[in-house]
């Protein structure tokens, strides 16, 4: 007797979402997936993750894009894990289900004043100048000063977006609201702190010398935060993107303070371990930092010797940190989803039935984009095997027509978006940016982008 088709639910349609499914499709089963997505739109972190001025990252758009317009996936997007649909419902149509929902907190920084007024998650941050509908229009940019905790590319792109003059923005797809507020941004200088020192950092080559590109902004360096161990020199000989960074950064601390004319300044500051963040009736008024030193093998250890450099902001920039999902198991220290190769497993060890894991929640914010590709891999090959000695027993879903599980959604007052909703919006920010020269405007309001995907508005 043939076996049915296997009906498999991927929730999260990012990257790590869409490289899943176009696996499985690409398998020997006979599948039928289908791509969940909370918001209205698709592409998650490559959308609402990556700075507006980085076309080139945002280019891996246009082959994800490529693989939901074949029409094997298909996209329900507008429906939200937990509160549209719980874990039980889900399996009444799906034999498997794969939880792509990455990671979009930001890490905790456990400094006294981290939660005083001015005091911002780069995500938040991130989210807001990405045009993310679930956050608020407007950002405080209200300070001369600001300081940025990190030593990552979402630290670049934080101090960049705020130091760099709002009119370079406007040919990317940077949301009106955002523009006008950067334009009105009194910004002129901004600290970037990293605890390590520069053969530590984990800039890629490519953004950090785009910084050094950005118009009327100048990129200072301090030769005191120089210095390098025997772990620094090892790095650099053994890794060819530690070698480039150190000399971009190098060659900067050579130049001349006469050839630093810009009119905004990002302060690049190595060696300076955040220590406390220091406020008056509630409000951030500076940073302390400790001057750190290197042991020998790369780490570094405090020193005693602290600074307190006047701010009116400070964003940490430390990395991103999962969220845990209704029914499912979550390790609360790692910020994961725990698993086995991609299989979910309960608090005992024990493989949850059907359910699996792939990209940033279930690995954690590590990696390149590219990087979930991978890890897509191994959760697909585990979920086939699964299927291949599960025999009968692993097609555990009630109802097996596809329209089944929309007929229960709409029922429910939800409404889920398509591929078809997505081209339309698309269109519609596209047409919001042809009469300027520009390839979109990101529509930021659900309710907008709901009306316009859902062919009520034009």
């Amino acid at each position: 007797m043939s076996t049915p088709t296997l009906r498999v639910a991927v929730v999260g349609a990012g990257p790590a979402g869409i490289y899943a499914a176009d696996i499985l499709a690409k398998t020997d089963l006979d599948v039928s997936i289908d791509l969940f997505e909370r918001l209205p739109a698709p592409f998650g972190l490559v959308r609402y993750g990556v700075a507006p001025d980085h076309p080139r990252i945002k280019q891996i758009i246009v082959a994800l894009h490529n693989i939901l317009q074949r029409g094997d996936i298909r996209l329900l997007a507008n429906v939200d894990y937990g509160t549209d649909v719980k874990l039980e419902e889900l399996r009444q149509f799906y034999d498997a289900i794969i939880f792509s929902t990455g990671s979009i907190r930001d890490a905790d920084l456990p400094v006294p004043g981290i939660d005083l007024e001015g005091s911002y998650g780069a995500a938040d941050f991130v989210s807001w100048y990405d045009g993310h509908p679930d956050v608020p229009r407007t950002w405080p940019l209200d300070d001369e000063v600001v300081a940025v905790i990190g030593a990552g590319n979402v630290a670049l792109d934080v101090a960049r977006v705020l130091a760099k003059h709002a009119d370079d923005l406007l040919p990317t797809e940077v949301p009106a609201n955002v523009y006008e507020q950067l334009k009105a941004s009194p910004v002129t200088d901004v600290h970037v702190f990293a605890r390590r020192g520069p053969a530590q950092v984990k800039f890629s080559p490519l953004e950090l010398r785009e910084l050094g590109h950005v118009p009327d902004v100048d990129v200072v360096v301090y030769p005191e935060d120089f210095d390098f161990d025997e772990g620094s020199n090892q790095a650099i000989k053994s890794s060819n993107q530690t070698k480039q960074v150190v000399k971009t950064l190098t060659d900067w601390t050579l130049r001349e303070p006469e050839e630093l004319t810009a009119s905004r300044r990002i302060h690049l500051h190595f060696l300076h371990a955040p220590v406390e963040v220091l406020g008056e009736d509630g409000k951030v008024v500076a940073l302390r930092t400790e001057r750190t030193e290197l042991v020998g093998d790369g780490t570094v250890r405090g020193t005693g010797e602290t600074h307190d450099w006047p701010v009116g902001a400070v964003y940490r920039a430390v990395g991103y940190f999962g969220s845990p999902l209704p029914d499912i198991p979550f390790d609360d220290a790692a910020g994961v989803i725990p698993n086995r190769g991609g299989r979910v497993v309960d608090p005992e060890g024990e493989h949850l039935p059907g359910i699996y894991a792939t990209g940033w929640i279930k690995r954690g914010p590590v990696g390149l984009i590219g990087h979930t590709k991978s890890d897509a891999t191994e959760t697909i090959r585990n979920l086939a095997e699964d299927v291949a000695t599960g025999g009968e027993a692993a097609y555990t879903a009630v109802e097996r027509d596809p329209e089944a599980v929309t007929t229960f959604l709409r029922a429910r007052g939800v409404e889920p978006i398509d591929w078809k909703g997505w081209e339309l919006l698309d269109a519609y920010e596209r047409s919001l940016g042809q009469p300027h020269g520009r390839e979109r405007v990101k529509l930021v309001p659900r309710e907008d982008m709901v009306e316009i995907s859902l062919g009520r508005r034009v």
